[in-house]
């Protein structure tokens, strides 16, 4: 790998209330990294995260409340001095031994690396399940095996993430959207197996009040990457809905309905709309490249 790589990154942690898994985490980073700026965003903490990282001489910066976990990764994004970012989970789920793996990808000349988790490590059957849908969806969009779609714990060239700073969102799905974001633009991704252990202290998520915005990920997937592929399935639907219902009717009582006539209109205005949004999209990239 290249030496560049070694000694000019980043280690962002987005961390609200992590000050138990932290005071494990940061001497071991400090101890295994120590050209690596670490820094962590607190997004709004009400523990002793903030103390505990000037006891181990960490670079910390604060929001003044809870802003979601994606607007701490903005931030962390905004603020670290390295050309390359690494960000990983404060909670403990991610081990510093595998960093050195996903800077390896880097210098071979990929863009982003992500650390993919194997089944185990997922935290629950209900997330292995939704994960597993979620990746299905995405590598079918981009045509490549997508083996981790919201993996938190990835490398990535600095200048190129902070491109795609105005589409992340501030919640938990900026994994979905820097991943989609990096495919849609041509940039390169790796995938590098891990094994995550369980976390320290409670999750921040929240089944019902996340579950929601979790199932809308699919639906962004599509729209961040090509809309045309969501929207045509759905005019061809209608489309042939038309046709079956055109004929139905025409052998039936020889005529054409006002039902045929809504569905293949339908069809068209479903079309026009996928093939305006991947024209809005295709505008959102246009300055992504180097």
């Amino acid at each position: 790998m290249e030496a560049a790589s070694l000694e000019n990154f980043s280690i962002v942690l987005p961390a609200k209330n992590e000050a138990a898994a932290l005071q494990v985490l940061l001497p071991e980073l400090r101890r295994n990294f120590p050209q690596a700026e670490v820094l962590v965003v607190d997004d709004g903490s009400t523990d002793d995260t903030v103390t505990l990282c000037r006891r181990h001489n960490v670079k910390v910066v604060s929001h003044p409340y809870s802003k979601g976990n994606g607007a701490a990764v903005k931030t962390g994004a905004r603020n670290a001095a390295g050309e390359t970012l690494v960000f990983m989970d404060a909670d403990g789920q991610h081990k510093p031994s595998d960093i050195p793996r996903l800077l390896e990808q880097l210098g071979k000349g990929y863009d982003m690396a992500v650390g993919a988790r194997d089944r185990s490590s997922q935290a629950g059957v209900h997330r292995a399940a939704a994960n597993g849908l979620y990746n299905r969806m995405a590598s079918w969009m981009v045509g490549q095996r997508v083996a981790d779609l919201t993996s938190g714990f990835r490398a990535v060239n600095a200048a190129k993430f902070r491109k795609f700073l105005y589409l992340l969102p501030n919640g938990f799905s900026y994994p979905t959207t820097i991943t989609m974001s990096f495919f849609r633009a041509g940039f390169g991704v790796a995938y590098v197996p891990i094994v995550a252990p369980p976390r320290i202290g409670s999750s921040h998520v929240r089944i019902f009040r996340d579950g929601t915005r979790f199932l809308l990920i699919i639906f962004k997937i599509g729209t961040l990457y090509s809309p045309l592929k969501i929207f045509l399935p759905f005019s061809l639907f209608f489309f042939s809905t038309g046709i079956g219902y055109y004929l139905y009717t025409f052998l039936t009582t020889h005529r054409f309905t006002n039902m045929s006539a809504l569905l293949f209109i339908t069809s068209i205005l479903t079309f026009l709309m996928g093939l305006v949004s991947e024209q809005i999209t295709a505008l959102s990239y246009k300055d992504s490249g180097d």
